[in-house]
């Protein structure tokens, strides 16, 4: 996408491309996130790639329960590998360069891929909602195909609609200025640089954003809704733990991919929002991927008895082997 318009000062924007600023306004704390963030991005890659190839190699884990969290590990991998590099080379430098193809690239897959999570988010607490409810429809239900389409679903609904969010923005006309005062393309930030009536842009995201969220998350809380009055059916206490443990651990995640996502987009053209607006999407980009991972392997017994079956099955065997070899 080129703006629609380019007048002489605005040519700096396509052949220069923009300026990510970072944390520039607290120079001092620009090392301080470089630290903390490196070692986030590490973990966030090992945890996500460990889960995809943890569930991968495990039989016990094929279930729809773990296909929808090997997803889940995937979109959180990718949400933070195209963020992260660029951020760190930013708090490293104090500022960098992006061009302009590659700012729009960034920010249409990180909206592609956090609309993707939210719907995934989703359709993991139907798929909770029928191994509570209806546990004997749950082997039919949840088919592989069924799965597959659900994903299939989940992904088209993520990219397509982004790409609308790029269209729009494609076709605004952008001035001289071309700092972005955050640590990565994101659009709400983008918006503040056109010299363009930016008001389309800033009703479809906010509308868009709504929708994604509000549909979501009502399909969240009606399935916990039948989910918790199956629960209080149950008439043994050691039942409702055991079938309430099954849903902690999405809870937990749900909580927490939520609440940073509302605060950023509800107010996308507010400026005064924006040094607020990059902690909070620090969470989202580099926080949330990481805990993810965690969430579910240090709540879920199956995931940490995968676990262990894996390092004897497969590590402990070639321990030997390394050993000679080193």
């Amino acid at each position: 996408m080129v703006p629609q318009q380019l007048q002489a000062g605005e040519n700096l924007t396509l052949w220069s491309g923009f300026i990510l600023l970072g944390f520039s306004d607290v120079p001092e704390l620009q090392t301080t996130t470089f630290n903390i963030f490196l070692p986030l991005y590490v973990c966030t890659v090992l945890a996500n790639l460990t889960m995809v190839l943890l569930i991968s190699a495990d039989p016990q884990l094929h279930t729809p329960m773990y296909f929808f969290l090997s997803h889940l590990a995937f979109i959180d991998f990718c949400l933070s590998t195209a963020i992260s590099p660029k951020a760190l080379e930013t708090f490293l430098l104090g500022r960098s360069h992006i061009s302009f193809l590659a700012c729009f690239a960034q920010m249409y897959v990180y909206l592609a891929l956090i609309v993707s999570e939210c719907f995934l988010l989703g359709v993991m607490a139907c798929d909770r909602y029928v191994a509570v409810c209806k546990p004997l429809l749950y082997a039919t239900t949840m088919s592989r195909a069924s799965c597959w389409s659900l994903m299939v679903l989940v992904y088209t609904t993520g990219f397509l609609s982004s790409l609308l969010h790029i269209v729009l923005a494609g076709r605004l006309s952008f001035c001289q200025a071309r700092n972005i005062n955050h640590f990565f393309c994101e659009l709400p930030t983008l918006l503040l640089l056109s010299c363009s009536d930016t008001g389309v842009n800033e009703t479809f995201l906010v509308a868009h954003a709504a929708f994604n969220i509000l549909s979501s998350f009502l399909v969240i809380l009606l399935s916990y809704t039948y989910i918790l009055h199956t629960i209080l059916q149950i008439p043994l206490a050691k039942g409702k733990l055991k079938a309430f443990s099954t849903c902690t651990s999405h809870l937990i995640v749900v909580t927490t991919f939520y609440a940073p996502g509302v605060v950023v987009y509800v107010q996308p053209g507010q400026a005064c929002w924006r040094d607020q607006a990059k902690l909070v999407a620090a969470c989202y980009t580099i926080l949330t991927p990481t805990l993810n991972p965690l969430i579910y392997s240090l709540m879920n017994k199956e995931v940490r008895k995968a676990l262990r079956r894996v390092w004897v099955r497969k590590l402990v065997p070639q321990l030997p082997r390394i050993w000679k070899g080193i």
